[in-house]
């Protein structure tokens, strides 16, 4: 997980302990399968791409409850 990712998307979710969730979550899904929300760049790991999901508005707090698991 790139730390320069975790501080920009700690500035659109303040809440910490809801971004540690909100990742957890998403990465989950990513990990089963689902498509990634943003270009998937090489060298991009699952963190990564979650992190830089929310940093772009692609996933909010009420946007990831309405992704399946």
């Amino acid at each position: 997980m790139k730390a320069e990712l975790v501080e920009k998307a700690a500035l659109v979710i303040t809440d910490i302990p809801v971004l540690i969730n909100m990742v957890s979550k998403r990465v989950r899904q990513l990990v089963q399968g689902r498509p990634a929300l943003v270009e998937r760049r090489p060298g991009m790991r699952e963190a990564d791409v979650a992190l830089t999901e929310i940093i772009e508005g692609k996933i909010t707090i009420e946007r990831i409850e309405e992704l399946p698991v």
